[in-house]
């Protein structure tokens, strides 16, 4: 917000955002920051934005309505397959290895292999 010129012949201006009537001085600059208020807003939804993207259940600036659940059901149904995978090779590999452990099992292996002859 810019100021107030009260009186240009004495030099004095008021200033409304802290409400004070000073003197104008030729070695005082002053700039109005109006137009960057906007901009400082925008990043600061940004920043919150991106901290947002920590937690699976929050809602994304720039996503669909109601779409705040959306990582943390997509990451529970990968979980839930990943989880059966790692555990059908876990269980192949005890499998295998219990056979390969006794001799019984090493002959029902070959026998499987060569076609029962």
């Amino acid at each position: 917000m810019g100021v107030v010129r009260v009186s240009p012949e004495l030099g004095l201006a008021f200033d409304p955002m802290k409400g004070i009537v000073a003197e104008q001085r030729p070695d005082a600059v002053q700039y109005g920051l109006d137009g960057l208020y906007p901009r400082v807003e925008r990043l600061d939804r940004i920043a919150d934005d991106l901290i947002n993207q920590l937690e699976p259940d929050a809602e994304l600036m720039e996503s669909y309505a109601n779409r705040g659940k959306a990582s943390y059901i997509g990451g529970l149904y990968t979980n839930i397959w990943m989880g059966f995978i790692i555990g059908l090779v876990i269980s192949f590999v005890l499998l295998i290895s219990t056979l390969f452990a006794k001799p019984e099992g090493i002959a029902l292996i070959n026998t499987a292999l060569h076609g029962g002859a």
